[in-house]
Formats: structure tokens, C-alpha cells, sequence
């Protein structure tokens, strides 16, 4: 159960208190979004995520974790959880390695052409994001400029995802599936291309640990 939930968000796609920002034009936050893309080839940083359920009109914070990601394009990227547990997703392109300490357990599968159409794409994937979904300027809030992505593609569990820029970057992100549950992400201490080693997205499998081939 842990490992499924805490690495929703990456298994499903391969697999704010609302005081509004000074206005600027609705068009200002797909045009950052477009800028961010082809100026940002590499990234580290923080984030939080939040599942949000709604019930009965209600919406309740069912989990909160967090750590750190890095990412280089295309399709290269470790996103390590650090809180409440310790688990590690890490591409090199071509393989995705989901790394469960507790467990000592490595799972793999093809990275495949899955990432087009998903969530994780916005970020690992490649420039070419509206092949994958249709993009439009959204509301102003939460400090942000939104941006609204919709998947072109059927084979998705998410209906929706917004995108919140800010200052050129990507502060938060939004996904909605149709199960009526929400992925809220926060990012912070955001670095455009860093200086990455060749070998950085190269996984090595911890001593003694299974490893399970999806």
C-alpha cells in the first residue's frame, strides 16, 4: 500500500488560500510556460505533495510527503521521497527504477513512450508538449499565473492539470484524475540547469535488494 501511494503520482502517468496577485494578462502564463520550456534543459529542487479527497463537498489532505527531484531532459530524472518514507524514482531515459528502502525491493520497467502524455512530462519530458495536450491560459491565483494542460490522449487517468508560474518558473502543479482525487505539488528552491555529472541519472541497485521487472 505505501508503495503504491507514494509513488502515484510517477505509476499512474508511465505510472493555496486564494488572495490574488496584482493582474496580468491571461496569455502571461502560457508564455512563461513556453519560455521555461526551452530555456530549461536541466533542474533541481524541493517539493511537497498533497492528496487531496473530496467528500461530501468536502476536500480532506489524505497524505503529505516530501524531498527532492532532479531532472534532465528528456526523460531523465530522480525524484526521492524523504518523508514520511524513504523511496526513490529514477529514469535514465530508457529504464524507470522505483527504489523502496523499507522494502530493500527495486522495481523496473520500460520508460517507454508513456512519459508523452503524462503529467511527469511537463517537467522531464521533452519541448514537444503540445503534441501531447492542449494547453491554455487559466485564472490568476495563489500569486501565480495558471496554465491548464489538458491530456490529447484518452489513456490517462488524469482529466486535468494546471500548472502555476511564477517568475518564469514552475511553483505548483495541480493534477486531477477522475476517481475525484487531487495531487497538489509545490516546488521550492528551483534551479534552472545546474551543472549535472554525465553519470548522474545512472541507477545502481543497493546491495542485496530484489529486483521485481514490471
Amino acid at each position: 500500500m505505501r508503495l503504491a501511494r507514494f509513488n502515484r503520482f510517477f505509476t499512474i502517468c508511465i505510472s493555496a488560500a486564494a488572495i490574488a496577485a496584482p493582474s496580468l494578462a491571461h496569455a502571461d502564463a502560457l508564455a512563461q510556460f513556453k519560455t521555461f520550456v526551452a530555456g530549461t534543459q536541466s533542474a533541481k529542487g524541493d517539493f511537497t505533495q498533497r492528496l487531496v479527497k473530496t467528500d461530501s463537498g468536502h476536500a480532506n489532505v489524505s497524505s503529505v510527503s516530501s524531498g527532492t527531484f532532479v531532472f534532465a531532459r528528456p526523460g531523465k530524472f530522480i525524484w526521492t521521497y524523504q518523508k514520511p518514507y524513504e523511496q526513490v524514482l529514477q529514469a535514465d531515459g530508457e529504464q524507470l527504477y522505483i527504489y523502496d528502502k523499507d522494502l530493500n525491493q527495486v522495481t523496473t520497467r520500460k520508460l517507454g513512450s508513456a512519459l508523452g502524455s503524462s503529467p511527469a512530462a511537463i517537467l522531464f519530458g521533452s519541448n514537444d508538449l503540445e503534441q501531447n495536450f492542449t494547453l491554455k491560459a487559466g485564472a490568476t491565483k495563489d500569486g501565480m499565473e495558471w496554465l491548464e494542460a489538458t491530456p490529447k490522449s484518452k489513456d490517462t487517468t488524469f482529466d486535468r492539470i494546471g500548472i502555476g508560474m511564477r517568475d518564469g518558473l514552475p511553483q505548483a502543479m495541480e493534477l486531477r484524475d477522475s476517481f475525484g482525487q487531487t495531487s497538489l505539488l509545490t516546488f521550492s528552491n528551483f534551479q534552472k540547469n545546474p551543472t549535472l555529472n554525465a553519470g548522474s541519472f545512472k541507477f545502481t541497485v543497493p546491495k542485496g535488494a530484489d529486483v521485481l521487472n514490471d
